[in-house]
């Protein structure tokens, strides 16, 4: 890029005339005395052409990044769990310890609000959540066939930062919501 010599590079002639015609149409926010008008410098004589940049000879190894740190191990939710797990389940007769209600809530509001029940009750050292999403209501029903929180909280429960501590997502037993809520069972503390 040539310089001049008081430093500042030299326009292109097209550059020239676009700078004058931007600075004519421009206009003063206040009543300020008038500014200088900008002048531009006379470029001077090509005194040396620009040199292309070196060429290196040989081969050049490539650049080598540090390797990244290999993803922390994630505990993905299980299908089954054990037989006791699974009788309590299917019985009704598993008692969640703390419940969170998301039906009435805005997606935004939702998501929020099972975040803060999922650090509170891992804090709290609480096994089973009972998470109520509400049931849709017949014709607002979201393309999966299913209420919009619905439809959004597997894809939070992935996203969490407390995704490594679920054990299990499993629809709840009609005492407890069924369709319309889930159990959340989460891992103990290692």
């Amino acid at each position: 890029m040539a310089r001049r010599p008081g430093g500042g590079r030299i326009l292109h002639p097209d550059e020239k005339a676009l700078w004058q015609q931007l600075t004519r149409s421009v206009r003063a926010l206040r009543k300020d005395p008038p500014a200088r008008p900008v002048t531009i410098a006379p470029e001077p004589e090509a005194t040396a052409p620009l040199l292309p940049a070196p060429r290196i000879k040989g081969r050049v190894p490539p650049l080598r990044l540090p390797p990244a740190p290999p993803p922390a191990p994630r505990r993905e939710p299980v299908a089954i769990l054990d037989s006791g797990w699974e009788k309590r389940i299917r019985s009704g007769n598993l008692q969640p310890e703390r419940s969170v209600d998301l039906h009435g809530h805005n997606l935004a509001m939702a998501h929020s609000a099972l975040d803060s029940a999922l650090g509170s009750a891992l804090r709290d050292g609480v096994r089973v959540l009972l998470v109520v999403t509400g049931k849709p209501r017949p014709g607002r029903i979201a393309p999966e066939g299913r209420g919009a929180i619905r439809a959004e909280i597997g894809d939070w429960l992935d996203r969490s930062a407390h995704a490594d501590r679920i054990a299990s997502v499993r629809v709840a037993h009609p005492r407890h919501g069924g369709d319309g809520a889930l159990y959340i069972i989460l891992r103990r503390e290692r």
